[in-house]
């Protein structure tokens, strides 16, 4: 039986209380275990913004918000005009805009809401429908990654690559197989050792924490046999866009033979190319500390370009909710 670790648990990603909406702080994760309260959809936009959540986390908090809007439209404390909920999800899609997953499932429950004779009623229903979705998809792409890995490996991640990456591990070590993971720290939010390590070990994982620069080190030396990362955004020529830090260690995956797959939910049809990407830039005061804590003079300055887009010619194949496919084989198959 896999169980999901205690960060991927849909409560303990957003859930609603009285008439707050809960967001489960992954910025202190795993030193506290807190919830980011917000008593409004700006203050939930917001709380995006400031990476209280990660990865596929804003996916969860997008579904669950529609319910909040849906329940404090029924009490009368929101307009219960549909304007407003269209006003609302735009909030959440600029929240985050490389996360298209999220912009495109959002507005998948709109049109389907706006199809409806009462649409607030209808939204409990239509968030359960893509809720159950997603978890369909999370094993299924799990099953998948599992089939690529060895019966003795050594895997290369970057970031927290949420539930695909780590059900294949737990698929695989489910099967018998030999497997530990080396996670590189992923600065500045330092994802890797705080979410994607920790979780690793509550799954019976092994994991073993390395600095961002090191990963071309162990693929050099031959330690390390998959690379294996999560796709923020997948383009239809096969580009993958994903935290920075991944295109260094999929140049050396390349150089050294090391098979690279990215774990896509559902590649982008609006993103033909790198030209149709809209690359976040985020605060650089969070490249000079860490953990709260300077690490260097407050005249320096600083640099953060949140994510990296890797030319599909560094990318084994694409994990997806309909199968695995050549990095050339995404337009026909999504487009």
């Amino acid at each position: 039986m896999i169980e999901l670790p205690y960060l991927l648990k849909a409560e303990n990603i957003a859930r609603l209380e009285d008439d707050k909406l809960l967001i489960g702080d992954r910025r202190v994760y795993p030193f506290e275990k807190r919830f980011e309260t917000c008593s409004d959809i700006n203050e939930i936009a917001n709380a995006l913004k400031s990476m209280v959540t990660q990865g596929g986390g804003p996916l969860q908090v997008a579904m669950t918000s529609m319910l909040y809007i849906g329940k404090q439209m029924q009490k009368g404390h929101m307009n219960a005009g549909f304007a407003t909920l269209v006003e609302a999800a735009n909030l959440l899609i600029q929240a985050r805009p490389t996360n298209t997953t999220m912009k495109r499932t959002l507005q998948a429950m709109l049109k389907t809401l706006e199809a409806s004779d009462d649409f607030i009623v209808e939204i409990p229903k239509v968030v359960d429908s893509w809720q159950q979705y997603y978890d369909d998809i999370y094993h299924r792409m799990g099953k998948l990654g599992s089939t690529l890995i060895p019966e003795k490996a050594t895997i290369l991640t970057t970031c927290f690559a949420e539930h695909t990456f780590l059900l294949s591990l737990a698929y695989a070590k489910e099967e018998g197989k030999e497997i530990q993971a080396l996670v590189p720290e992923t600065r500045p939010y330092l994802q890797g050792s705080r979410l994607t390590a920790p979780s690793l070990e509550e799954m019976g994982i092994k994991a073993t924490v390395i600095t961002d620069g090191m990963g071309a080190t162990f693929l050099s030396e031959g330690f390390i046999d998959l690379y294996l990362t999560a796709a923020d955004l997948v383009c239809m020529d096969g580009t993958v866009v994903n935290k920075v830090g991944t295109l260094a260690n999929a140049l050396a995956a390349k150089q050294y033979q090391v098979p690279y797959y990215a774990f896509s939910i559902s590649p982008d049809p609006t993103s033909l190319s790198k030209a149709d990407i809209h690359m976040e830039w985020r605060d650089a005061k969070e490249v000079t500390q860490c953990m709260g804590r300077p690490t260097t003079l407050p005249t320096i300055s600083g640099l953060y370009p949140a994510f990296d887009i890797i030319d599909s010619s560094l990318v084994s194949g694409i994990v997806t909710g309909k199968g695995l496919y050549k990095p050339e084989e995404i337009r026909k198959e999504f487009l």
